[in-house]
């Protein structure tokens, strides 16, 4: 499967560009209630959080300013599991499958991995 490498680019601004639109969607939820009936009080830190999806998550998808932005959208959904999730509860609740916490962490390494690369192709910011 050698002949993917000349791929490389191409997919992982695909994966910037999918990743990005479905953090925004998640934030469109929480912020307008788009396909929700649950929208949290602003100020709130639910309510922050959808904000640093939303806005973020647009970054990401655009590629402007694509490390900062999934450097923050990491930190929040580290946050998001310790806190959410696992709750800082000894035994089995660590694990993701238990706790429900898959999609907290996969987000929270796939923006790690955006905020170490950057942007690369196909972004706003060709410097990122």
């Amino acid at each position: 499967m050698k002949w993917l490498t000349g791929y490389a680019d191409q997919v992982y601004a695909l994966m910037r560009i999918v990743a990005g639109a479905m953090f925004a969607f998640h934030g469109m939820q929480k912020i307008l209630g788009i396909l929700s009936t649950f929208q949290p009080p602003p100020g709130t830190q639910l309510w922050f959080g959808g904000i640093i999806e939303l806005v973020g998550g647009v970054a990401i998808l655009l590629g402007y300013h694509t490390r900062l932005a999934a450097f923050l959208g990491s930190g929040m959904m580290a946050v998001a599991y310790l806190q959410f999730h696992w709750k800082f509860q000894l035994g089995p609740k660590f694990f993701p499958t238990i706790n429900e916490g898959e999609l907290a962490v996969l987000y929270s390494f796939v923006f790690l991995y955006l905020a170490c690369r950057g942007g690369v192709k196909w972004c706003v910011d060709r410097r990122s």
